[in-house]
């Protein structure tokens, strides 16, 4: 699924605040301190509650084994200055092995927008370094923070659903979402076009305007 170029543990991505790099042994503790809080394995599909050291390595390798050879790409959400915080990747879908993005922040983050950033970047990489036509995601219906990520990163709601949470012991309804490269293009033309929504007051009500 992705090129030579992720493929090396050197590869990394960088935003604003953030660096986007291969997991590794040493976020063992990190994840476990921010992952293994229930509130946050809860929402995912395979990280268990209680979340051990071992539970966590083996994520590591797993995870490092995959990016090696090209068939996800996972990869460590740090504070630019400090430790991993959370993770973000892509893998084949588990029902349909389309390409699946998943992502999780340790809850002392909530609120502060480092999942969107995480995501927007990884979702550049992956549709500037792969040929793929089409990105997947989901969210437990019991979770809007993640319905709202996806939504700032372009993906359209195509419907409810159920889906296995291995790690949860069954299956949970989900919001599937679904983002493909043509909406992708749109949206970075847009950005770059410079197209901003901006409030307006008109007749005591807030509209969108347009900046040029």
């Amino acid at each position: 699924m992705f090129p030579d170029l992720t493929r090396d543990d050197v590869f990394r991505l960088e935003t604003r605040r953030l660096w986007l790099r291969w997991p590794r042994r040493a976020d063992a503790q990190a994840t476990v301190r921010f992952a293994g809080e229930k509130a946050v394995a809860e929402m995912t599909a395979r990280i268990p509650h209680p979340l051990t050291i071992g539970d966590v390595e083996s994520f590591v390798l797993r995870a490092r084994r995959d990016n090696a050879e090209g068939t996800g790409l996972t990869l460590s959400i740090t504070r630019k200055g400090n430790g991993a915080i959370g993770a973000v990747g892509i893998e084949p879908g588990p029902e349909d092995g389309v390409p699946h993005l998943g992502y999780w922040v340790g809850s002392p983050h909530w609120g502060e927008g480092y999942a969107t950033e995480a995501a927007r970047a990884l979702i550049d990489a992956f549709f500037a370094y792969t040929e793929a036509r089409e990105l997947t995601s989901a969210a437990r219906v019991v979770n809007p923070a993640s319905r709202r990520v996806l939504e700032k990163c372009g993906f359209a709601f195509v419907g409810a659903g159920m889906m296995a949470f291995p790690a949860r012991g069954g299956v949970f309804p989900v919001d599937r979402f679904r983002l493909d490269r043509r909406m992708w293009s749109s949206l970075k033309s847009w950005t770059e076009a410079g197209f901003v929504p901006q409030p307006r007051a008109k007749d005591g009500a807030i509209e969108l305007a347009t900046v040029h």
